[in-house]
This record gives C-alpha cells, structure tokens and sequence, in this order.
C-alpha cells in the first residue's frame, strides 16, 4: 500500500489539518483490479494501522487528520483503534454512504462517541437529499472545480452554520487570495501549496536534544566527526549552518554529504562552529513545519535510495531531501539558496533543472507527496520497484521522525 499525508491550511497558510491518502496497489501494473477487486479489504479503515503505529503526534501539534473511511468500513470496529485519536480524527466519508437509517445510525453513534466527522464527493444536486447526514457533519469539503463553493458556501451558511466549509483542490495562489477573504470557508486545500509553510515561521529553528547531544560529543578530548556529523543531520538549521560555514573556508569543494562536510572543517573548527552555535541559545522545545517536512523528504529518500539502485549515494540524497526546501528556508530563490551551501552538482541539477542521475528519485518523491500515484506508479514500473519497498521507506522515515522529537 503507498499512503501519505495532504496539509490543508487556514487564510493565513497556517496549517491546521492533514488528510491521508493511499493506494493499495499498483492500478498501472493491473488495471482490470479498479473494477475486479474494488471491495477488496473495503471492511477496513485503511489508515488507521499507520497513524497508530506512527503516532498522530508526529504531525504537527494541534492538526486533525481527515482518515477516509469506506461505505462498508463505517461499520467496522473503529473504536478499538481510533478512540486514543479522539478530538484529532475526523473521519471522512463520500457520497458512498448514503442517506439511509442505517449509515444515519452509525454516523450519529461515532459523532456522539466524540469522533469528528467530515464528507467529500457530495454533488451539489444531492445536498438537499443528505440533510440527516449533513447534520451529524463537523467538516464538509468542497471541490472548487467541480462545484461554484461561493454558492454553495451560502446554502451551507444558512442550513448548517455550524459545519465548516473547506475549499479542495484549489490549484492557483490567485483563486486561494480570492477565496480566503470570505469569512465562511475554514480549511483550503491545493496543489499549489504542497509544502506546508507557516506564515512567518520559516526560521528554521535548531532543537535543544541536538545541542546538548552536540555538546557532549565535542566535549570529549577526541572525538569522532562522524558522529558529530551524525548528529548535526538531524537539525535543518544546524545543516545549513554547517555548509555556510564550509563553504566559505572551502570555496571550490562539492559537499556530498553532511559527514564529507564536517571532515572539511576539521576537528577544531567544528567544535569551535559547534560551541559558537550553542551560545546563540537558537532553540525551540518543537520544530516547526518546514523543518518537518525537510527532515521527512531527507530520511524518505535515503530510505528509498536502495530501491533506486542508489545506496551508495543514500547520504547524498538525504542532503538533496533536506535542501529540496532550501529556498523556503533561507528566503530566496533556489539558484541563490544553492550557491550559500556549495552542494554537488547532481543535487544541484535535481533541484534546479529536474535533470541528472538524481531528478528520477527526486520527482517520485514530489508526486508521492503529492499523492499523484498514476506517477508514482509509472515511475515504479519504469525503476522496477515494488509497493512494499516504497511503503517502507516511508513509514521508515516517519518512524525515524517520531523517534527522534517524540
């Protein structure tokens, strides 16, 4: 199964929500599996094992997470792992579940067993028909290609003014600036906007765990640079940092890595950076979202590095996912972020162009985050690679994530 996460953000791009997409399989390699196997598994909520496993405060704190559930699956035994989600699930149906005694039952007793509920898919001509289910709803969400939502906004308004209207699909910064100065519509949701950036917050902040673990280590009368490098990777900021200053004492050298980068300072500049650093006290008890999802695109496409034939460049490409948002991060674009960090050319070429040995890796990785899986799948069926070694890459690097801030 392939599955990842879609932030939805406030006017303010501030995001709020995170909805979980997935795919069973490879719908390229066996096409005739949409209509032969469409019920396959449909008594489970597929999602549910992965956000226990990872823990839903992995995400970012104080985010719901919109889990899709199946018309056959509402009725399965949700309770038995969902209720340690409760106040941050919301599950989230389509037009599947229809308007009948049975699917009101089940929906009024998950509601009033305090889950949120949300729906997608409703076409405009069965509102009426779903007053019952509309009712019980705490999300709706509204496809702004498919419906006019500034119409549809008003009937919501007036019939269900408790319900929160979300906009979808919203693919142009344009229609977002538009639509954000309307008070009713809550969450926003687009391809335009896949990189969750908190409005104001694009400092990357270092964590304390890493500064009194940095610490420790070049305190020691010698000690190793790899694990100093080791634990400099897992801090945006302190890479950053890190390449900056290489790059201003070795002008002409393509870091690879974050280790090659800490061999080139040396020992005795390292712990002096090191030291320097510390003093700052640039610190925060959590990180924000840009350094989540720096550190997300890092560890996954190390984890998929094997699988890409690349395993001898899985340090490479881990800086690659770690600098793919540089531009964010220092605030300018990419060509200028680049020069500041001096990084080889193949990761160069991949982030500006799209082009060299490391664009295929790093364009499976946007459309996976993406949830674009008709990519994903040609790409898989280009590269030879399975469901399941992608899949665990990236339960991989968010387990990774987890462990280390939670």
């Amino acid at each position: 199964m392939l599955t990842t996460l879609i932030p939805f953000f406030d006017k303010d791009m501030k995001v709020c929500a995170y909805s979980l997409f997935s795919q069973k399989e490879n719908l390229l390699l066996n096409p005739a599996r949409q209509t032969s196997a469409v019920n396959d598994g449909a008594a489970r909520v597929d999602g549910l094992d992965i956000l226990q496993s990872i823990g839903i405060d992995t995400l970012s704190p104080d985010t719901d997470v919109f889990l899709p559930v199946g018309s056959i699956a509402v009725f399965s035994d949700i309770e038995a792992q969902g209720d340690a989600m409760l106040g941050r699930l919301a599950l989230l149906f389509d037009n599947a579940v229809t308007n009948t005694p049975d699917y009101q039952g089940r929906l009024r007793e998950l509601k009033q067993k305090g889950y949120k509920l949300a729906i997608r898919k409703l076409p405009v001509t069965e509102f009426e028909n779903y007053k019952e289910i509309l009712s019980l709803m705490d999300y709706i969400i509204l496809d702004c290609k498919k419906i006019d939502v500034i119409k549809a906004k008003v009937y919501f308004a007036h019939q269900y003014p408790k319900i929160r209207i979300c906009v979808g699909n919203v693919e142009k910064q344009e229609t977002f600036d538009y639509l954000k100065t309307d008070k009713d519509f809550y969450l926003f949701e687009g391809s335009f906007y896949r990189i969750p950036v908190t409005k104001g917050q694009t400092e990357v902040e270092p964590l304390k765990v890493n500064y009194l673990e940095l610490m420790n280590i070049v305190n020691d009368v010698d000690f190793e640079l790899t694990k100093a490098a080791d634990v400099i990777g897992r801090d945006t900021a302190l890479v950053v940092s890190l390449l900056e200053m290489v790059n201003r004492i070795a002008v002409k050298s393509e870091v690879t890595s974050i280790r090659h980068a800490a061999a080139l300072l040396g020992q005795r500049e390292l712990k002096k950076w090191i030291n320097t650093v510390i003093t700052k006290e640039l610190c925060a008890d959590r990180p924000n979202e840009i350094t989540r999802i720096s550190l997300l695109r890092a560890k996954f496409m190390e984890c998929l590095a094997p699988a890409f034939g690349m395993a001898m460049k899985a340090s490479e490409l881990f800086l690659m996912g770690l600098f793919s948002v540089l531009d964010i991060i220092l605030s300018m674009p990419m060509e200028d972020a680049l020069n500041k960090v001096n990084v080889s050319k193949d990761i160069r070429e991949a982030l500006l162009n799209h082009k060299g040995d490391f664009a295929d890796i790093y364009d499976f990785m946007i459309a996976y985050e993406n949830a674009d899986w008709q990519e994903v799948s040609r790409i898989q069926i280009l590269k030879n690679i399975d469901n399941d070694a992608v899949y665990k890459a990236y339960i991989e690097a968010v387990c990774w994530y987890k462990e280390m801030f939670f």
